[in-house]
């Protein structure tokens, strides 16, 4: 189904070549001025130099060729040479009809080449509790995920834990100072490890702050932890059991705090799952005369003659040998080319990594190891900060825990909920739940992702303005009066969506006729904030109408039934947008 604005394009596009004009000046955008009219073309105005014309005449022109026109109701010429459009009312209501059939889609065609893309987003450390400086991450690359996936695309979602170097020579030499009697530090074991853990993630997650403390202190601690690193990653067997043991605890904790922010991830790969491919990839871009010694280190030059500004070379090994974050994220790229070959890979992280991307991406095109089919894109993203303006802090000064800020913020839900005395505890309490998450990722999606922004508890809890629970409170809404018109007896069944009768409506309409617009461009940009505006868009229009309307005390009954069309259509828009955002909504509030 095509898009509205193509559809409107294609009627005064056909005017212009009518009258002799070329196709190229019958563009017509949504009108910045929607006080006068609904869209505009100002081809009149481009033309004019090229036929030698007074831009008005030509406007005439046009306006009086669409006199006719089944899909405007006018098409008026207003000087220098404007064109000011309007949509006729009952072509709006058959396209929105044309939207209603399609419940899955409301008429957005997927895309004609479908693209294999992978995400990496998410990249925790193991062993290490996720915290706010985790969350944009998440949820922008969540929707992007499922953004994609609406367009018709396979988007593969990488969590990329950071299981590798030195932390994990930290944990493992903390441990051995507190249990040395375990067998993974005989070095002359040759059974089987225990299938159990000797730790807990209570306790795993005490055992790397602790032992991070101790290196800082204490030189010969951080050089048996530097040891401890080295043997792991030369495939010492016990610490590698240990290593497996630390994932198997970490990621099912890790697990159960991304399915609280509803975040999946396709793929739990990490770092240590990259180590097998770094020897031959070290090997060869050796041998293919790109990596050369520069003081003990190995590396690539990656500068460009179009640099305004110092790249630094990527460096691949250190001059002991141990390979960095470069490294395992090449070797990574090693991987998914020769596993997946995707046509694009996004990372979604902190923008103030860009310079390191830089590098990255320059050296795995210049190796060789992506080739020039493969698009590498980043995606920075801004900061989270407190009402200070500062990164967001506990009250104490710390870096919060994820579960504590979404314990908090359920918590302020529940109260304003539970101070309606509408529900019960039980339902109020698993309500609150479901509406929370809506502000905390409406909160942060609805920002453009580069920017940082304001974490305001209080703003994004409130059920005015441009929040989660504003849009979830429109959802709501439209439930209990399609529940109350269903409670009278009626359907919509031989219904159909009519013509508008008031501005209201018709304001409403309009602002469903954007949704495939809006998709494509939230996709294409990779910018889910472009839904978070549409949704607010339609929502405002949605509740502008409810307001202007006796929608239930409509006396007839054709059109109140095609009132509640229009209802059903705007809630499962609402809904299929809120999806691709991450989060639901409940059936009250």
């Amino acid at each position: 189904m095509k898009k509205i604005l193509d559809l409107i394009t294609a009627e005064v596009t056909k005017a212009f070549t009518l009258c002799g004009y070329h196709e190229k000046y019958g563009k017509v955008t949504l009108s910045n001025r929607p006080d006068l009219c609904e869209y505009q073309c100002n081809g009149a105005m481009a033309a004019a130099k090229e036929y030698k014309k007074a831009p008005f005449l030509i406007a005439d022109e046009i306006a009086a060729k669409l006199s006719g026109s089944r899909m405007l109701s006018s098409a008026e010429s207003v000087k220098p040479g404007f064109l000011n459009l309007k949509l006729d009312p009952a072509y709006l209501a058959d396209y929105l009809q044309e939207m209603k059939r399609d419940p899955e889609r409301f008429g957005c065609e997927k895309a004609e080449n479908p693209r294999l893309i992978m995400l990496d987003y998410g990249g925790p450390n193991v062993a290490k509790p996720l915290h706010v400086g985790h969350l944009r991450s998440a949820i922008i690359g969540e929707s992007i995920k499922r953004i994609g996936r609406f367009m018709g695309h396979t988007m593969i979602g990488d969590v990329h834990l950071g299981d590798w170097g030195l932390q994990m020579g930290l944990i493992i030499t903390e441990l051995k100072e507190r249990k040395p009697e375990l067998c993974y530090f005989d070095a002359e074991y040759e059974g089987e490890y225990p299938k159990e853990a000797p730790f807990t993630i209570s306790e795993l997650e005490e055992i790397y702050p602790t032992a991070s403390a101790k290196s800082k202190e204490d030189a010969s601690y951080k050089e048996a932890a530097m040891q401890a690193t080295y043997e792991l990653q030369h495939g010492r067997k016990g610490y590698q059991a240990l290593l497996s043991h630390i994932l198997n605890v970490s990621v099912t904790d890790l697990k159960r705090n991304y399915e609280n922010l509803n975040v999946s991830f396709d793929l739990w790969k990490g770092e240590s799952d990259a180590q097998p491919y770094i020897p031959d990839m070290v090997q060869k871009m050796k041998e293919d005369g790109y990596a050369y010694i520069s003081e003990g280190a190995l590396v690539v030059d990656v500068r460009e003659e179009t640099d305004t500004k110092e790249i630094p070379p990527c460096m691949i090994l250190k001059s002991d040998g141990a390979s960095l974050y470069n490294t395992t994220d090449l070797a990574t790229l090693v991987w998914r080319m020769q596993e997946y070959h995707p046509n694009e890979i996004i990372y979604i992280v902190d923008k103030r990594q860009e310079l390191y991307f830089t590098q990255v991406f320059r050296c795995a095109k210049k190796t060789k190891i992506v080739g020039d089919d493969t698009k590498l894109k980043f995606l920075g993203f801004g900061t989270m900060n407190g009402k200070d303006g500062k990164p967001f802090k506990t009250r104490e000064g710390g870096i919060m825990r994820l579960e504590h800020l979404l314990s908090e913020i359920n918590e302020e839900m529940y109260r304003k909920i539970a101070d309606n005395h509408t529900m019960n505890e039980s339902e109020a309490r698993e309500t609150a739940k479901i509406v929370a998450l809506s502000a905390v990722k409406y909160g942060d999606l609805s920002n453009q992702a580069s920017k940082d922004y304001i974490f305001d508890i209080d703003r994004f809890t409130s059920f005015e303005g441009n929040t989660g629970p504003y849009i979830l409170y429109t959802i709501v809404r439209i439930k209990s009066i399609l529940a109350k018109y269903q409670a009278l007896g009626k359907d919509t069944k031989a219904a159909k969506i009519l013509p508008a009768r008031a501005e209201s409506e018709k304001a409403l309409m309009l602002e469903l006729t954007g949704f495939s617009a809006a998709m494509e461009t939230a996709f294409s940009e990779a910018a889910p904030h472009k839904v978070c505006a549409y949704l607010y868009g339609l929502a405002n229009a949605l509740n502008h109408f409810y307001h202007e309307t006796k929608i239930l005390a409509e006396e007839d009954e054709a059109v109140q039934a095609g009132y509640i069309c229009l209802l059903e259509l705007t809630k499962d828009v609402l809904e299929s947008c809120i999806d691709v955002l991450g989060f639901s909504a409940p059936e009250r509030m």
